[in-house]
């Protein structure tokens, strides 16, 4: 905090240092914006990141990427390379609502990403810190003992990283608030750390944001984190006077932490739970688009069934299968059963669900047998691939294609088809307008089952062939892709 690197930073009040990186030329860190790249200096100080280029010297164009304001920051690994390439696994990501486009601070070594990782796991503390202290709106004291606690944290995790020369995941239980960001129901952990510590701050400490440090009487009350930091030259907390001296008092509260070990002990349980679960799920994990679809048909099967069977109803393959249902489905209309239906399949769902509880016989479940579709090798798949691509390029084609026609019409570049779609229209307006819910209910299902009923059958061939021949005839609204000139590009 006194040194001459924070004032070169023009740091705020109570705003220290924590770690830096990318000071050495066998250490560099490449901040990643668009397609270009440059080496800097990484710091990251209790309330932001700053990034400062080799290039330039001290305090002379140093980024501010904030940690403490919400702006809905996101900081997470990802991938860089050159060029805006996603090839090493070595980088993490910025991004906010006051940027343009998300940063990347990449941090290239030869062995494993363990300074990506630590980097990542300290930045998140310091970004839920201060989550904590928005959301519960901490004063003064409150905020620097939790700035104390996550500068402990991050400091017990670097000395760890310092001894073992790696950052093993099991250490990083030391960082307080990611790892109740991370754990389930930790949101609930934070409110019980709250209700029973920082919440008892606000009313027995609330003389320190007055008082200087060496004018309080003994009985006075310290935090301990903000007391530990104060024992090694923190000081976190603006006084009037900037004397600084040892804290030689200490006082603690006790059977206070109740209700947070029950908090802690709800978490570690639904964790247990949550472990087995998500072993479960890496068992199960299928690889290829063609294996997961064939899980995924089996799944559905009594689904797609139930869709297969409407399906031949309605082409009337067996005519008094279909005109029965057809009239099964008019009565429920016409009977208002209709918004039944949903709270019915729900209870179906829930009977079935509780019968297998109580009435079955409750033996494990059984394993799913899928039939795995042929294996391809690897020119086929790139085939596949390639049909699949050109399929997604043609829907994409025909998609613009309608919008464009569909432009036309409504500008009025072709009279006709505008004065009939603008007709058709004002005709189903009205329909909707003044005919009832349930008769236009009823008049949609007759008119799309009896489609292909053999009197029918002719005349609706006839319809969409002139439907097809009529919008065939509707030109497509022109359209022009304009690069931007080479002069935007170079600003």
């Amino acid at each position: 905090m006194q040194s001459p690197l924070a004032s070169s930073f023009q740091l705020d009040a109570g705003e220290c240092i924590l770690a830096m990186d990318g000071d050495r030329p066998i250490h560099p860190v490449l901040q990643h914006i668009g397609i270009s790249a440059w080496p800097g200096r990484l710091i990251l100080t209790t309330h932001a990141l700053y990034f400062e280029s080799i290039r330039v010297g001290y305090g002379d164009k140093i980024v501010k990427y904030d940690l403490a304001t919400d702006s809905n920051q996101v900081v997470k690994r990802d991938l860089t390379g050159p060029l805006g390439v996603r090839l090493f696994d070595k980088a993490v990501m910025y991004k906010s609502s006051t940027l343009t486009e998300p940063i990347y601070f990449d941090f290239p070594e030869l062995g494993g990403p363990s300074r990506r990782d630590y980097w990542l796991a300290i930045t998140r503390e310091v970004l839920q810190v201060n989550k904590f202290i928005r959301k519960f709106n901490l004063g003064d004291v409150q905020r620097a003992e939790a700035l104390s606690k996550a500068i402990l944290g991050i400091l017990r995790y670097s000395a760890m990283k310092e001894a073992f020369h790696i950052a093993p995941s099991h250490f990083k239980t030391t960082l307080t608030f990611s790892l109740a960001e991370k754990l389930p129901k930790g949101d609930m952990v934070l409110e019980a750390l709250y209700n029973n510590y920082f919440q008892l701050l606000d009313t027995s400490l609330s003389h320190l944001e007055t008082e200087s440090i060496h004018k309080m009487s003994p009985t006075h009350s310290v935090p301990f984190s903000l007391y530990a930091l104060s024992r090694m030259g923190f000081v976190l907390l603006k006084r009037k006077d900037e004397i600084h001296k040892e804290i030689s008092f200490c006082a603690v509260c006790f059977g206070v932490t109740k209700s947070l070990e029950a908090a802690l002990e709800e978490s570690f349980c639904y964790s247990e739970r949550i472990e087995s679960a998500r072993a479960t799920v890496d068992q199960v994990k299928v690889e290829g688009v063609d294996a997961n679809l064939a899980l995924m048909q089996e799944l559905l099967f009594p689904f797609i069934q139930v869709g297969k069977l409407i399906y031949s109803l309605s082409q009337w393959e067996d005519p008094l299968k279909s005109f029965l249902f057809l009239a099964f489905m008019l009565y429920i209309i016409q009977r208002g059963i209709v918004g039944y239906m949903v709270p019915f399949v729900f209870l179906a769902f829930a009977v079935v669900m509780l019968w297998h509880k109580y009435i079955g016989d409750g033996n494990l479940l059984e394993v799913l047998e899928v039939k795995p579709p042929p294996s391809k090798n690897a020119v086929e798949q790139i085939l596949t691939l390639q049909e699949a691509i050109s399929k997604l390029e043609d829907s994409l084609q025909a998609a613009n294609i309608a919008l464009l026609k569909f432009r036309a019409v409504l500008f009025a570049s072709v009279p006709k088809a505008t004065e009939m779609v603008a007709a058709v229209l004002i005709a189903a307006a009205a329909f909707l307008i003044f005919i009832p819910s349930r008769h236009l209910l009823l008049m949609l299902v007759v008119e799309v089952y009896t489609r292909e009923m053999p009197l029918r059958k002719h005349d609706t061939e006839k319809f969409r062939r002139r439907i097809r021949e009529w919008w065939a005839r509707i030109p497509a609204a022109p359209v022009q892709m304009t690069r931007p000139n080479e002069s935007k590009k170079k600003r």
